[in-house]
């Protein structure tokens, strides 16, 4: 998410989305009931409260978007299965991971906050997508740069807008926030992805620690 953008847009404007009855599968860490994730959240919102043109993630959902799947009329029940299963099978040898919060990111559709370190949620993303392609025979994708860099959205962008007033009131960095992640959660998406209309399939537990 850099170099920094001159300015924002509307995340939504050409945007592919999924209609009415249609959804989309995520493997997401879903950070949202960790206080150190929205004590965070909270801040860098406050901060940005008085702009117009941004959608901010409910804190229920903060999470950190690992793969897109595909739609979910395109996996079958037994494909679901099989996923949870080997993604489980898989994960069973990796730990739990202690990331930090601290530094901002900035994309013309989104400001978020940098997940730390990259090198172990990597291995969970390798894990899971290999997992993915098993079971549906698809690798999945992560939107943006080819290289996946873990990051919890703060608001998305709606509008058109200078970004230098946005990244003045917010900074670059925030004061560190530490906690332990210890799974991962394939989760459904009905409809648009501002509409926050997500249904868990499954969560599948870090156990490398045993």
């Amino acid at each position: 998410m850099s170099p920094l953008p001159t300015r924002m847009i509307n995340r939504w404007q050409n945007r592919k989305e999924p209609g009415p009855g249609q959804g989309t599968l995520y493997w997401h860490i879903l950070v949202g009931d960790h206080p150190e994730a929205r004590e965070l959240a909270h801040t860098a919102q406050k901060r940005l409260a008085g702009f117009h043109g941004l959608h901010m993630t409910p804190t229920e959902w903060l999470h950190i978007t690992t793969l897109v799947v595909g739609p979910t009329d395109e996996i079958t029940p037994d494909q679901l299965r099989e996923m949870l299963v080997t993604t489980s099978g898989l994960l069973t040898a990796l730990p739990p991971v202690t990331v930090t919060l601290s530094r901002i990111l900035y994309h013309p559709e989104a400001i978020a906050v940098a997940v730390q370190p990259m090198q172990p949620l990597r291995q969970i993303r390798d894990a899971i997508q290999t997992a993915t392609l098993k079971a549906t025979g698809r690798e999945g994708h992560t939107e943006g740069p080819t290289q996946w860099t873990p990051h919890m959205t703060l608001a998305y962008s709606e509008t058109e807008q200078p970004a230098e007033p946005l990244i003045t009131a917010l900074g670059r960095e925030l004061p560190g926030h530490e906690f332990t992640i210890n799974a991962v959660t394939l989760v459904k998406q009905q409809g648009p992805e501002r509409l926050w209309d997500w249904h868990s399939v499954g969560r599948v537990p870090l156990l490398g620690y045993h």
